[in-house]
Formats: C-alpha cells, structure tokens, sequence
C-alpha cells in the first residue's frame, strides 16, 4: 500500500464523496460513502503508478505529511 496524502471531502454537486490524492496529479475517485471512496481512490492510485511506470514517467515519493493537524 502506497503512504500518499488522501483528501477526503463531501460534494454536494457530484453527490457523493470525493478523495484526492494530490501528489499524483489527476488522481482521484468518489464513492457513495467515505469508505467506497477511500477503496476507489487506492484502485486508481495503483493505475496511476502502474501507467506512469509504463510510460516511463517520474513517481513521485509520498512526503509522508502528519495524518491530523
């Protein structure tokens, strides 16, 4: 499992809930409840990572920001 910054939030206009990832540009998924985004949101980082290492592109190393603020 990759230890990047996930940003979990409502949106009244899609409906559901969104998660972020924003080192990984472009990464992101929404669910019906927190949880379905969260597991969505690891399924399209896996993509992200697995299609930026065929392409031949950078990946960007997790910074590892605290978990609560």
């Amino acid at each position: 499992m990759y230890k990047y910054e996930i940003i979990l939030y409502w949106s009244d206009e899609d409906n559901s809930y969104i998660a972020e990832v924003p080192e990984l540009a472009g990464c992101m998924a929404d669910g019906s409840t927190m949880q379905s985004a969260l597991e969505n949101v690891h399924v399209v980082m896996n993509e992200w990572i697995e299609t930026a290492k065929l392409l031949g592109r950078d990946i960007p190393k997790p910074k590892g920001k605290l978990a609560f603020a």
